[in-house]
C-alpha cells in the first residue's frame, strides 16, 4: 500500500485519479472542496494550496499535482494578470507543494511525482498562449527535477488533450461541440478522466521504475498524426 498525495482530487482528472487509488492506497487529499466519496482510505484536507500552509504529512510516496486552468482568449484579450494566474495555478502551486514535501517524499518507497501539462504545448494552437506559456514551464519543471532528484525520485508529466471534465464543460457543452471535437482528432475520440488516471496508475507503479523526465502525450493522435 503506498502513501499517495493528491493535490486537486476532487474534481476531474485528480478525482478520477482518487477514486482509481482509494481501494488499494492510502491517499491524501488537498484541494479547495472535499471529494464527494468518504472511504477509511482517504484523508482530506480543505485549503487553497497558492494562498493556505500545506499541511504536514509523515509518510508520502507519491505526490500527484492535479489544478489546472483552461483560460482561452485571443493575446489582445488576455492581460498580464491572466499570464500571472495562470502560472501561479499550474506551475507555483506545483513548486510550493513539492519544496513542501519533498524531505518527506525522499524517505519514502520508490517515491514518484505526477504533473500535468497540455497538448498545446507542442502543438501550436490558437487562444491558448496563456494556458501553453503556464503548461510549457511545468514540462520544463519536470525535466529539471527528473534530473535533479534522480535516482531517489521519478518526475513524469502527462499532456492530455481535451479531456471530459467540468473544467471542459464550456468547451464541451452540447453534442455539436463534442462531435467536431472527435472529428478533429485523427483517433475520432477525446478523452476520459478515468483513462487519464490509468497512466497515472502506470507511472507511479514499479511497471515505470526505468521512466523520469518524461512528457507523456495523450491526443488521440493530435500532435502526433497528419490525416
Amino acid at each position: 500500500m503506498k502513501n499517495i498525495l493528491i493535490i486537486g482530487g476532487s474534481k476531474g482528472i485528480g478525482n478520477a485519479v482518487l477514486l482509481q487509488q482509494l481501494e488499494t492506497n492510502k491517499v491524501y487529499n488537498i484541494s479547495r472542496t472535499a471529494p464527494e466519496i468518504r472511504h477509511n482510505n482517504l484523508n482530506h484536507f480543505s485549503l487553497d494550496v497558492l494562498n493556505d500552509e500545506l499541511p504536514d504529512i509523515e509518510n508520502i510516496d507519491v505526490l500527484i499535482y492535479c489544478p489546472g486552468s483552461i483560460n482561452l482568449k485571443p493575446i489582445s484579450g488576455l492581460s498580464v494578470d491572466d499570464f500571472r494566474n495562470d502560472f501561479e495555478i499550474n506551475v507555483i502551486g506545483a513548486v510550493k507543494a513539492i519544496q513542501k514535501y519533498l524531505p518527506v517524499l525522499k524517505r519514502g518507497n520508490k517515491p514518484s511525482i505526477v504533473l500535468f501539462s497540455t497538448v498545446a504545448v507542442k502543438l501550436g494552437m490558437p487562444f491558448h498562449a496563456s494556458i501553453a506559456t503556464a503548461k510549457a514551464g511545468v514540462e520544463g519543471l519536470t525535466k529539471s527535477l527528473g534530473a535533479e532528484l534522480a535516482p531517489t525520485i521519478r518526475v513524469n508529466a502527462i499532456a492530455p488533450t481535451i479531456t471530459e471534465t467540468s473544467l471542459s464543460a464550456s468547451i464541451l457543452r452540447n453534442d455539436r461541440m463534442k462531435e467536431n471535437m472527435v472529428e478533429r482528432h485523427p483517433m475520432k475520440s477525446y478523452l476520459k478522466a478515468d483513462e487519464v488516471a490509468h497512466m497515472v496508475d502506470f507511472l507511479i507503479s514499479e511497471k515505470a521504475n526505468s521512466i523520469s523526465g518524461q512528457i507523456f502525450e495523450m491526443d488521440y493522435g493530435l500532435v502526433t498524426f497528419k490525416m
